[in-house]
């Protein structure tokens, strides 16, 4: 029997470098018995994904939603719970209304977003690949604009990912006080 073995390049560990970060969001969720719903978009899923594969995950995670392309967008959100107006996408203020947004709409304690250019192009918003902007709604909410400088689309996602993560848990840190 021949075992299969992925080329170096494609990043297998995808998953696995959120595994630890989704750890702790599961943990802290579960013992304060609060719920998250995630937003996506470049990051394509991998950080529902992570949270998902924890063990009780039920107890905490509401759902996910990726929205990739400007008409998911207008056919997935409820428009009554954002107010874009004004806001150019791909800034932190833009993820943060859709933070925001997607809370009142999943009626949940936390929820995060994120939308980026993971590569190779740039948006068409103008930004170039490897920059993306992350939002976390809660008790405490923030929004930060991450660029990697790779044009590598699966080490963005990782890295997207891995900032959303982060965020939510230095928000779910400062809400302790």
């Amino acid at each position: 029997m021949q075992a299969w073995t992925l080329p170096h390049s494609t990043k297998a560990d995808n998953l696995e470098t959120l595994l630890p970060l989704a750890q702790k969001v599961a943990e802290t969720l579960k013992a304060r018995g609060e719920a998250i719903a995630i937003g996506e978009s470049a990051g394509g899923g991998l950080v529902s994904a992570a949270l998902i594969a924890q063990p009780g995950a039920s107890a905490f995670f509401l759902g996910g939603t990726v929205i990739y392309t400007p008409q998911a967008g207008r056919a997935i959100r409820d428009r009554t719970t954002l107010n874009l107006k004004g806001l150019e996408p791909l800034t932190p203020a833009f993820a943060q209304e859709l933070a925001d947004g997607y809370r009142r709409q999943m009626q949940c304690d936390w929820t995060t977003s994120e939308m980026g250019a993971a590569g190779p192009a740039g948006s068409p918003y103008g930004p170039k690949p490897g920059t993306a902007v992350v939002a976390v709604s809660g008790p405490v909410s923030d929004a930060r604009l991450v660029e990697t400088g790779m044009d590598n689309r699966i080490d963005n996602m990782r890295a997207f990912g891995k900032a959303q993560l982060e965020l939510l848990l230095e928000c779910m840190a400062e809400a302790d006080g």
